[in-house]
């Protein structure tokens, strides 16, 4: 494969994303090639390049150095675009049936080509769509288990596990959920958003100091337990899914920190659709019921066949590590639905209800069930429990 060598950064344009598609050995020499920018998120340019003869096509994303969702006055390092790369690199090789193919990586541009997805829907958008992808939470069930065992002490050995922590430092892109996620939802800060309908609620949070406690808590997990590489930002906005396929995307976050914090952002992305869609609710409870359950058959049979700290390798601690990482999973849920619905990001499933009253009835069970989570959480032991606090809210 071609590898383009750049001695400076600067934005991709349209015909640019061609010419450096057209750089590499993923086409034929008289591919006709075609380009749109598609990208709809905060930190980055994606575009979707296409061969008009072939139909063979490739995307193309690049980290720019600033969030746009603030503009140039929040400034970011491109140097998360080659974290990305690697964790995407990792994370395929764990889990190839759920992870893009990566063609080509370059860090200077900050750039990765991957495989194009473009026959599969955002999960977010076909759920809003009505769709229900009926693997989707095997799919990721597996993801978890064999990302989150195979990055950890016991998947890896503690000596390897210790320098992919090293390789996966991400500061920047950390502090943005440190803040975003567990401090700027719980005072009066800037970047936080809100219908003016939900002030009384929302300040009457703020003064939870129980509920303050407790977010630090797992904001402190976060900080500091480097158990496994997590991807960092797994709502369904990071997915790709179909009636028979789902890939995940977007590993920008990707460190070292609480296994229970991916599970937990899958938890309260299914969460969302069980309290914006009435008519579906049953099948989103049972999707969030067959990702733990499938996370939890698939991790135990790795922690008793692939584990290579031979003395941990007992029923007793994987009870313990899983009992830990569903805590922790519902914790870290509770604070995704909080901050979905109060701070900076909010999410299509509650914002795009038109009906006023509809939305601030689900924005309020949102932020309820979300105090549950986290202040309940130790009381929550097993999924019949976890659904049932979710019933109470409904």
């Amino acid at each position: 494969m071609s590898q383009l060598k750049q001695t400076s950064y600067e934005p991709l344009t349209e015909p640019a994303a061609i010419e450096l598609a057209l750089s590499l050995t993923i086409f034929t020499e008289n591919a006709e090639l075609s380009c749109r920018e598609i990208g709809d998120g905060n930190l980055n340019l994606v575009f979707h390049i296409v061969d008009v003869k072939g139909g063979k096509g490739v995307i193309i994303k690049q980290a720019l150095p600033y969030a746009k969702v603030v503009g140039e006055s929040w400034p970011l390092t491109v140097k998360r675009a080659k974290i990305e790369a690697d964790a995407l690199k990792t994370f395929g090789q764990l889990a190839p049936d759920y992870v893009p193919k990566v063609y080509f990586t370059d860090d200077v541009l900050a750039v990765t080509v991957m495989e194009d997805l473009s026959h599969l829907l955002i999960a977010r958008t076909g759920f809003i769509n009505g769709e229900t992808y009926p693997l989707i939470s095997k799919h990721l069930g597996e993801y978890l288990a064999k990302t989150l065992f195979y990055t950890s002490d016991y998947g890896l050995g503690p000596a390897a596990k210790k320098e992919q922590v090293q390789k996966f430092i991400n500061p920047e892109l950390c502090k943005i959920t440190e803040d975003l996620i567990f401090t700027d939802p719980y005072f009066d800060a800037d970047t936080n958003e809100f219908e003016d309908s939900l002030r009384t609620d929302v300040e009457a949070l703020w003064q939870d100091a129980e509920l303050k406690f407790h977010v630090n808590v797992l904001k402190r997990s976060f900080l500091t337990e480097a158990e496994v590489l997590l991807h960092g930002d797994l709502h369904t906005g990071s997915i790709f899914a179909g009636n028979s396929d789902t890939k995940v995307i977007d590993p920008e976050f990707a460190f070292y920190g609480p296994a229970g914090f991916d599970i937990g952002q899958v938890f309260a992305n299914l969460l969302f659709e069980v309290i914006a869609n009435d008519s579906k609710r049953d099948h989103f409870i049972r999707h969030i019921k067959t990702v733990w359950s499938v996370f939890k058959d698939e991790f135990s049979r790795l922690w008793n066949t692939e584990n290579k700290v031979l003395s941990a390798k007992t029923d007793t601690f994987l009870r313990y590590n899983l009992s830990k990482f569903f805590e922790d999973s519902i914790g870290f849920a509770g604070c995704e639905l909080i901050r979905r619905t109060i701070g900076l990001a909010h999410v299509a499933d509650l914002d795009s209800i038109e009906d006023e009253q509809i939305r601030l009835a689900a924005k309020r069970k949102t932020l309820e069930l979300g105090k549950i989570l986290i202040k309940q959480r130790k009381e929550i032991t097993d999924v019949p429990s976890f659904i049932e606090k979710v019933h109470g809210v409904l």
